[in-house]
C-alpha cells in the first residue's frame, strides 16, 4: 500500500492550519492596538462594560498561543508515525532517507513554536495596554468624581 499521499495530506495540513492559527493570531492582534489607539475612555461609565470591549478577541490570541505547539506536535508525531509505516512497508529505506523524513516530521513543531511565541508575546502585550487603560478610566472616573 503506497500512503506517500498521506505524508503530503498530514505535512500541508498541518503547515497550513498553522498558518491559519498565526494569521489569526496575527489579525486579532493588530486589530486590538487599532482599537485601544481610538478608544475614547470617558464614553464608558461602567467599567464592566470597558472590560468587555478592551477584552474582545483577546481569546484568539492566547488560544493561538496555548494549542499551535500541540497542533505542531501533532503534525511531528504523524510524520514520525507515516516515517516507520513506510519502513517497515518497504524494509529498504537507508539511514539518510529515515533522518530526512524524521527531520521533516520535526519542522511541525518548530512551526508550531515560531507561531506560538509571537502569539504569546501579542497576548502579553495586548494584557498590559488593557491593564493601563483601566488604570486610566479609573482615573477619569474619579477625576470627574
Amino acid at each position: 500500500m503506497n500512503i506517500h499521499w498521506l505524508k503530503e495530506i498530514v505535512d500541508w495540513g498541518v503547515l497550513g492550519v498553522l498558518g491559519l492559527m498565526g494569521f489569526v493570531a496575527l489579525w486579532a492582534y493588530f486589530e486590538r492596538l487599532l482599537f485601544y489607539r481610538k478608544i475614547d475612555l470617558s464614553r464608558y461609565r461602567h467599567r464592566e462594560e470597558l472590560e468587555i470591549d478592551l477584552t474582545d478577541n483577546i481569546n484568539l490570541i492566547s488560544s493561538v498561543g496555548s494549542n499551535a505547539p500541540y497542533v505542531g506536535l501533532l503534525g511531528t508525531v504523524l510524520g514520525i508515525i507515516i516515517t516507520f509505516y513506510l519502513l517497515g512497508q518497504t524494509r529498504q529505506m537507508d539511514a539518510g532517507s529515515i533522518m530526512s523524513s524524521l527531520a521533516l516530521a520535526l519542522k511541525a513543531t518548530a512551526l508550531g513554536l515560531v507561531v506560538a511565541i509571537p502569539a504569546m508575546l501579542f497576548y502579553n502585550h495586548v494584557s498590559r495596554k488593557i491593564e493601563v487603560l483601566l488604570n486610566r478610566w479609573e482615573i477619569l472616573q474619579k477625576d470627574a468624581a
